[in-house]
């Protein structure tokens, strides 16, 4: 028996796709065999498995626990929850790996699969293996057997282990997503007066799309903080593996800045420490952890090569530009929004203002959001290479990181190829409105360069 899988959905992070359209229940069953064969010639042989609150989840949930059973691993079914509690699972459970069913912050038509082998992020030439081994029909053959772990209560206490946070006035907004139920638990437990909406999962999605960090998503949010006069609101993506946060008066707080405010406690307990962040953070981000006496590292985006990154250079701390918070400080070193949640509480307590007032301290810069171009797949990379041939010969400053990024007198900006879509993504930061300008018409330029279309196209 042999299988093939719709070759856009084997992802650099993930597998991910549109169900019924690129993915659908024999992909499930095709990943469960091959996801089984590698634990057990790993020397493993139990699997946690986890789902989100999509509509095609439990059916794909099914199929996958078909797949890993027929190649002889025993199942451990957690249910319905965020994607850090798989990986909390995974973690803390006598188990060899773990698959979370979820889209992420995708629209609701789509699902896919996250995994984590041995306490490792499975990624990368891994998932490519995945589509090699179905091809071939490369599958150890058994039978296992399925049991189910009630943990939610225990992952709910595991995020307020050493809680000393002040209490504060918090709106929460989880979007209808898999997150819902953990986070109602836990702000029975947090301190202070909570508001809560949109907990009740739902995989339409009906009240707005679960990504916060796309700004027109935390509009809901704004009002309950604005009508309640709260000191700052939290919010959610689909699978609780992203955070986004506004202030009291509404101003939205990005990734880099939460990462910013993060840092200074982590740092106290952990002198000179090295701190991540992607290449999509602003430079503010970079200054402030040299400044608070740490070691800043910029990094390629990605959850599973910051992961990675982490484990390499010992980091109690990293972030992206897209919410994924990572922390090894007194925790598992993977990305979790609720966890980050609950640190950034005690992060302002400890710093002894208000979030709005830490905001309103940071430096003042004009930047672009994530700007997307939609190239041919196979052209991506390519661009990226002959814009750095260009940047050399012009003897411009660049960090090969992940992509190019250039910093100019004006500031910097960053073009590199998505690992997940058929896009390049831009970013710029300057000083001045003047200088942004100037910052998009270089990128402008390179792109013109090697043919691509001016206009950005927003999309995941």
């Amino acid at each position: 028996m042999t299988h093939r899988f719709d070759p856009t959905s084997l992802r650099e992070y993930d597998i991910r796709g549109i169900v019924g359209t690129t993915l659908g229940a024999a992909d499930a069953t095709a990943i469960g065999r091959g996801f089984a064969t590698c634990v057990r010639r790993a020397g493993g042989r139990r699997v946690a498995v986890g789902y989100d609150g999509r509509v095609s989840s439990p059916e794909l949930e099914q199929a996958l626990i078909e797949g890993l059973t027929a190649s002889g691993v025993d199942v451990i079914r957690i249910g319905m929850g965020p994607t850090p509690m798989l990986y909390y699972a995974e973690a803390t459970l006598e188990v060899d790996g773990g698959i979370q069913i979820t889209g992420s912050h995708n629209p609701a038509e789509y699902n896919g699969f996250k995994m984590v082998l041995q306490h490792k992020p499975f990624f990368g030439d891994d998932i490519q293996k995945l589509g090699t081994m179905a091809a071939e029909g490369d599958w150890d053959e058994g039978v296992g057997e399925v049991s189910s772990a009630d943990i939610v209560d225990a992952y709910v206490d595991r995020l307020m282990v050493g809680y000393a946070g002040g209490a504060y006035r918090i709106g929460w907004d989880t979007g209808n997503g898999a997150a819902g139920p953990v986070i109602e638990k836990l702000v029975k437990l947090l301190p202070g007066e909570h508001h809560t909406i949109f907990t009740q999962v739902d995989g339409h999605f009906p009240n707005h799309h679960p990504d916060p960090t796309e700004e027109k998503n935390l509009a809901d949010l704004k009002r309950l903080v604005a009508d309640k006069n709260l000191d700052f609101g939290l919010a959610f993506d689909g699978d609780g593996d992203r955070i986004g946060a506004i202030d009291g008066e509404g101003r939205v707080i990005w990734g880099d800045q939460l990462l910013s405010i993060l840092a200074e406690p982590v740092l106290r307990e952990e002198p000179g420490a090295t701190i991540i962040a992607d290449v999509k953070a602003s430079q503010m981000l970079y200054d402030r952890i040299a400044e608070l006496g740490g070691e800043p590292l910029m990094w390629k985006t990605g959850h599973s090569l910051i992961k990675t990154k982490m484990r390499e250079t010992g980091a109690p701390l990293a972030g992206e530009m897209s919410g994924h918070i990572f922390f090894a400080h007194d925790y598992y070193g993977f990305d979790d929004a609720q966890y980050a949640a609950v640190r950034l509480i005690r992060a302002v307590h400890m710093i002894g203002k208000s979030l709005t007032q830490i905001r309103g301290e940071m430096p003042s810069l004009v930047n672009t959001p994530e700007m997307r171009f939609q190239v041919d797949e196979p052209r991506k990379f390519a661009i990226i290479d002959e814009v750095l041939d260009r940047l050399e010969t012009a003897g411009a400053e660049v960090n090969r990181t992940d992509g190019a990024r250039v910093t100019t007198p004006d500031g910097w900006w960053l073009l590199r190829a998505s690992n997940t879509q058929d896009v390049l993504v831009a970013r710029a930061e300057s000083h001045s409105q003047q200088g942004l300008d100037r910052l998009v018409a270089q990128i402008d330029d390179q792109l013109a360069q090697s043919g691509v279309a001016r206009g950005p196209q927003a999309g995941h």
